[in-house]
């Protein structure tokens, strides 16, 4: 047969017509730890293939696909690397499930995805075979299962999961059964894959909303209004954190009570009224205006109550306002005093870049973006950080589609390095343009409507029948989660100490802006990690 197998690992991207890198056929788990290897078909014909796995762990195979990628990344990047010179084009990224049979055109890698479950201690050989006929081809892999099991995540991370874009992607009525059915799948996938705070729409969130705009209504506490007493319904709220609780998410992110970038205004609230089903506060009504804050007081209250009933008020978190700036500050003093009135029982989070804010004593967890982190670490009791479209210069870690893996996998390294409490990124299933000016459809455009570098805005895709795609860059990225407990693992075994030795004998001393871009390095670092682990 003309087909050649290589197996790589999954730090690598494929494109046609580049040299292969160097084999990599292994994998080191800890045991219950997932982990993924690519096995690379190329052939000097067209040939259609019948593929088979005979793996003594559980195994799931997807074919990779490209997806097109019009922004790479913005146009004053430095001491950025790319892959394909961040040029437009196509790049591998979607994983779909693979069915069996496998078209390799002539010249043209065709890539299989395999993720195992170290699901038993051991030394376990793979066997990939191909069949065209009765002509066959294996590739052999070897996955070693550590008897030390992977302890559970306790880094909190945050994905922020927008029900609306799913709502819209699939035509169906918010609140509908075909709508829970939908969101259940896609939680249930966030939760498989890290994300264990959600980001929940207590009222619609005031997030990349266009001033003056509106995103679809996914308000889950249903508000009545008779003169200026409010009453509150929780049967909505109620679903949804049951639903969340079953997938396997433990934290509740309540959505902002104010606008974004400066809280200057209340979020869409709607509620029935004398006058019907509408809105009674938005874009219209100023952040500190009274009939807003008797209207947070009055909900403050009632949902207190709520929280103690559910036994979740420990489990939440609220926000006031994404990402102010310092000219915001004076205004954030005053929304932020009145969230520490009403809402004092809860964890207060925002993404805040200024260490001025949390020297005031107005947020309890700031969430600093990385550049900013170095400045809160060691000075706040939970350090948070957070990476959006404005972290790609000087080598920050991220997960654009045109980055290397590595610089999706190191962030796990580096949010145990710095003791991390949690990380925060905002674009889970976004598939509106920016500021929600109109839908996007994921497949075509990755970059939202050319706003941001493409993949920022999501990591899954919209599937068949409402079941989400993993995208390559989301299971990249679980895998950095894992290190972040596989470190942990070999802390309870040793010391944190003796972990951080680890880590800059494999891999220097490393900080946001600086860590080795050499996969084989960084696959021999976790090949120890694991091993010293087992000891």
């Amino acid at each position: 047969m003309s087909v050649r197998v290589t197996i790589l690992s999954s730090l690598e991207k494929i494109f046609p017509g580049a040299p292969l890198p160097a084999p990599h056929g292994r994998l080191a788990l800890l045991r219950g730890e997932r982990g993924s290897l690519q096995f690379v078909f190329v052939s000097e014909e067209d040939v259609r293939l019948t593929v088979n796995a005979d793996s003594p762990l559980p195994c799931r195979l997807f074919a990779v696909q490209e997806v097109p990628v019009g922004l790479a990344i913005y146009e004053n990047a430095r001491n950025c690397t790319l892959l394909n010179e961040g040029k437009s084009g196509d790049y591998p990224d979607l994983l779909t499930p693979f069915e069996g049979e496998l078209t390799v055109k002539a010249g043209v890698p065709a890539v299989l995805w395999a993720e195992f479950t170290g699901e038993k201690a051991g030394d376990h050989a793979v066997t990939l075979t191909a069949a065209e006929g009765t002509e066959t081809v294996c590739a052999k892999a070897a996955v070693k299962v550590s008897p030390t099991a992977l302890p559970p995540q306790t880094l909190r991370h945050v994905n922020w999961f927008h029900s609306d874009c799913l709502a819209t992607y699939y035509g169906v009525e918010v609140f509908s059964e075909d709508y829970w059915r939908i969101v259940e799948s896609f939680m249930r996938n966030a939760a498989a894959h890290g994300v264990n705070v959600l980001l929940t729409p207590v009222f619609t969130p005031p997030l990349d909303t266009e001033e003056g705009g509106e995103r679809p209504t996914v308000q889950l506490v249903d508000v009545t209004k008779k003169g200026y007493t409010y009453t509150f319904g929780f049967d909505k709220l109620d679903r949804w954190i049951d639903t969340a609780r079953r997938c396997g998410i433990s934290y509740f992110e309540i959505s902002h009570f104010f606008t974004q970038w400066g809280a200057r205004h209340a979020p869409k609230i709607m509620a029935q009224t004398s006058a019907g089903y509408r809105r009674i506060f938005g874009w219209e009504n100023d952040s500190v205006s009274q009939g807003y804050t008797s209207f947070l007081r009055q909900f403050g209250a009632a949902f207190k109550d709520y929280t103690d009933q559910k036994g979740i008020t420990d489990r939440c978190l609220v926000h006031c306002s994404d990402e102010p700036g310092l000219k915001d500050l004076p205004r954030y003093r005053r929304t932020a005093a009145t969230l520490h009135e009403y809402f004092r029982a809860y964890e207060h989070i925002d993404a805040i870049s200024d260490y001025d804010f949390y020297k005031e004593g107005l947020i309890g967890t700031p969430v600093p973006s990385l550049q900013a982190a170095p400045t809160f670490a060691g000075n706040v009791p939970k350090l948070w950080t957070y990476y959006c479209c404005g972290q790609y210069n000087d080598e920050l870690p991220n997960r654009f589609i045109a980055f290397p893996s590595i610089r999706n996998r190191i962030l796990g390294t580096l949010l145990y390095r710095y003791d991390c409490d949690g990380f925060l990124q905002w674009g889970y299933n976004f598939y509106y343009t920016q500021l929600s000016r109109r839908p996007v459809d994921p497949f075509k455009e990755t970059d939202a409507g050319g706003a941001f570098p493409a993949g920022d805005a999501f990591v899954v895709y919209p599937g068949k029948d409402g079941e989400p795609l993993p995208s390559l860059r989301q299971k990249v990225f679980f895998d950095a989660l894992q290190d972040v407990a596989a470190l942990k693992a070999l802390e309870a075994k040793t010391s944190r100490e003796h972990v951080l030795k680890v880590i800059e004998e494999e891999l220097g001393e490393i900080s946001f802006t600086c860590y080795p871009m050499d996969n084989e390095r960084f696959l021999a670092f976790r090949e120890r990690v694991t091993e010293e682990a087992a000891q």
